[in-house]
């Protein structure tokens, strides 16, 4: 049959999960990172999960598609109960405990560690965009999970940079914007994004691709990306 269904485009979409959450029948689903609609008939075409998306990448079409099944529904949710699934349809919300040998710390609680932290506030959405200290920086733009994740996140990352950070996932919010007056407006002499490997943490490294893109200046700039086992596995 010819109905109205959801269509999410995939170039548009930064993984964030926002949109498998939105979605009570279950028709939505993360899958390399990205959403995708995993069944026809969970979709009830009614469209819960459009304004959950960040980035507009979810949009009705009408074309040839099985039946909304409302049975298929409710027994898909049973299973889903059964197998106690992710607090989201993000992979990164998943929980996992994390081994370590305490025998291999090479630093001792009663050894001090200086925080190269350079300037306040920190957050993204709290920095003014013409803050002086961005005047010839060397910026660092985080994910704010990342420095729990990482051991040596200050001596590694921090130290001699402008510090921000931030979660595309809970601040639900687009940083693009923000980023690209305080790179447009100040001396920014490079930019390098850590983040974490989950698909949520995607938003900030294309929210500062976008703001490089949009602010008209050809600056040196790298990714990093942790895992959640602390460890840097790109960059």
């Amino acid at each position: 049959m010819i109905r109205k269904i959801i269509n999410i485009n995939e170039e548009k979409c930064i993984g964030c999960g926002l949109c498998a959450e939105a979605c009570h029948e279950g028709a939505i689903g993360m899958i390399d990172g990205k959403a995708k609609l995993l069944r026809d008939d969970y979709c009830d075409g009614l469209g819960d999960c459009l304004p959950a998306c960040p980035t507009n990448a979810i949009t009705f079409i009408e074309r040839e598609a099985a039946a909304y099944d409302e049975a298929a529904v409710m027994e898909n949710k049973k299973k889903m109960a059964q197998d106690t699934p992710l607090a989201c349809g993000c992979p990164g919300s998943q929980s996992r405990q994390i081994q370590r040998d305490s025998s291999t710390s090479t630093v001792s609680p009663s050894v001090p560690v200086d925080s190269q932290l350079r300037q306040w506030p920190v957050q993204i959405k709290l920095a003014p965009v013409n803050a002086p200290y961005f005047h010839g920086a060397h910026l660092l733009i985080s994910a704010d999970c990342a420095a729990y994740a990482y051991g040596n996140f200050h001596e590694d990352f921090i130290r001699g940079k402008v510090t921000l950070i931030g979660c595309p996932k809970l601040d639900a919010c687009d940083y693009s914007e923000k980023l690209t007056e305080i790179i447009k407006n100040n001396a920014v002499r490079s930019v390098t994004v850590v983040r974490m490997e989950v698909p949520c943490c995607g938003g900030i490294e294309q929210a500062t691709v976008t703001a490089l893109k949009n602010s008209g200046k050809f600056i040196p700039w790298q990714v990093v990306t942790i895992s959640t086992d602390g460890r840097i596995i790109d960059r």
